[in-house]
């Protein structure tokens, strides 16, 4: 009997790497040239980022080159993000107000969420969904907890918060969640 529950373990155990292994391929597969390049230690792209193409009769469409499938599309120079579903669909698009510090161009993932907390400017801030870290600053999306909130005066700090509006905060929350894909662009 030991010998054949060791076999079936073997199968499963061989079977679970082949499936790792496939879509680890996928994800590969899909990600736009470019885009998958690592930040150099200084914290900037890894080559020069150019700026994804853009239909100039409809600027707030979808650029291409900006992936394919289920994620959150971000462009640091347009200041806007576009929530992106199955079958390349826009879900949602929005303009935001970026922080001090951009993140590089890129891909990234949603690592952390909080429903709750104060942002690095003093004010308290909602539905913050984190994506990267730049030079000890973390960036994320989030939403002031009320309209009127005014951030602290100090011009000199580093924030890394994309601030959007509550309405487009509760979108962002309802999609963005852990492991949501975040494609960086220009």
């Amino acid at each position: 009997m030991a010998g054949t529950s060791s076999g079936i373990v073997a199968g499963l155990t061989a079977a679970a790497v082949g499936v790792v292994g496939f879509l680890a391929y996928e994800a590969y597969a899909t990600v736009p040239a470019g885009l998958g390049a690592r930040p150099a230690a200084n914290g900037s792209p890894g080559g020069q980022a150019t700026k994804a193409p853009r239909d100039r009769l409809h600027p707030t469409a979808l650029p291409s080159g900006s992936g394919k499938g289920e994620r959150v599309v971000y462009s640091v120079d347009d200041d806007r993000v576009w929530l992106v579903g199955t079958g390349n669909r826009v879900l949602r698009t929005f303009r935001v107000h970026p922080g001090t510090v951009d993140p590089p161009t890129g891909t990234y993932w949603v690592t952390s969420r909080s429903h709750a907390v104060t942002g690095t400017d003093g004010i308290p801030i909602e539905h913050v969904v984190r994506f990267t870290t730049v030079d000890g600053v973390t960036i994320g999306f989030s939403a002031p907890a009320t309209p009127d909130a005014v951030p602290a005066p100090d011009a000199g700090a580093k924030t890394g918060g994309i601030r959007e509006t509550r309405a487009d905060g509760d979108a962002m929350w309802k999609f963005a969640t852990i492991g949501e894909r975040i494609m960086v662009i220009r």
